[in-house]
């Protein structure tokens, strides 16, 4: 008689240090503040609504001296050329990579600002630059005109998401010899962008290694091409 009471008072004891769930819930707000330099050219006309150019630059341009995202890309081009547009090229601050979200804001003010047509925004990058070009065209499709990444790394999300711009013309280029992102970043997402986006190709150079944005940038047909798009 003994024995069955211990037993009974076992499974008492057991069962009363049973493991226990909640379920709940948390509402919160974070609010973090960014600051961007940024270099911005104006056409010669500013009366008529005009395309604007978003360049993004690589690792090597981060900081505070806002001369450095001049060293590549189309404010290179300017030097020596002219072209009837805005050309916008914010800088990423030391320590922090590109922020879709934050750079979004910064077109939106922009926009605002100036005499902008807004069916012809045009978003290019070269390198950590490709990448927040990738980054920003997923995150805003309806935005842009047309997106030409180069060098970049492609994220998992892009990967996935990949039709998701199937509207936007896209030209990728990229060194065969890449030896900082690998090509084969954007033949993966060419290939996955190819069936459902019938205006995009990619160009890879045979004798390029990680620079393969220099003779992209310095030719006036990239510029062209892009002011003969128009967001649908």
């Amino acid at each position: 008689m003994k024995k069955t009471i211990l037993f009974l008072f076992l499974i008492i004891t057991v069962c009363s240090n049973a493991q226990k769930e909640i379920n709940g819930k948390i509402k919160t707000e974070i609010v973090t503040t960014h600051e961007l330099n940024y270099a911005l050219h104006l056409p010669v006309n500013t009366k008529e609504k005009k395309p604007l150019i978003i360049f993004l630059h690589g690792s090597g341009e981060k900081g505070a001296d806002i001369e450095l995202v001049k060293m590549h890309g189309p404010f290179k081009y300017l030097k020596s050329n002219s072209l009837d547009a805005y050309v916008l090229a914010p800088q990423c601050p030391d320590n922090e990579y590109w922020d879709s979200e934050v750079l979004y804001q910064l077109i939106l003010k922009i926009q605002k600002e100036n005499n902008i047509d807004p069916n012809r925004i045009y978003l290019t990058g070269l390198s950590m630059g490709g990448w927040g070009a990738w980054n920003l065209a997923f995150a805003h499709p309806e935005m842009f005109a047309a997106l030409v990444p180069i060098a970049g790394f492609v994220d998992r999300v892009p990967m996935i998401e990949n039709c998701k711009i199937a509207s936007i013309p896209i030209r990728i280029f990229h060194g065969l010899v890449d030896d900082v992102v690998d090509v084969n970043y954007s033949i993966a997402i060419y290939k996955k962008l190819k069936p459902c986006n019938s205006n995009i190709e990619l160009t890879i150079f045979d004798d390029a290694n990680h620079d393969s944005w220099t003779r992209v940038y310095d030719n006036k047909e990239i510029y062209d091409w892009m002011f003969q798009q128009t967001k649908k």
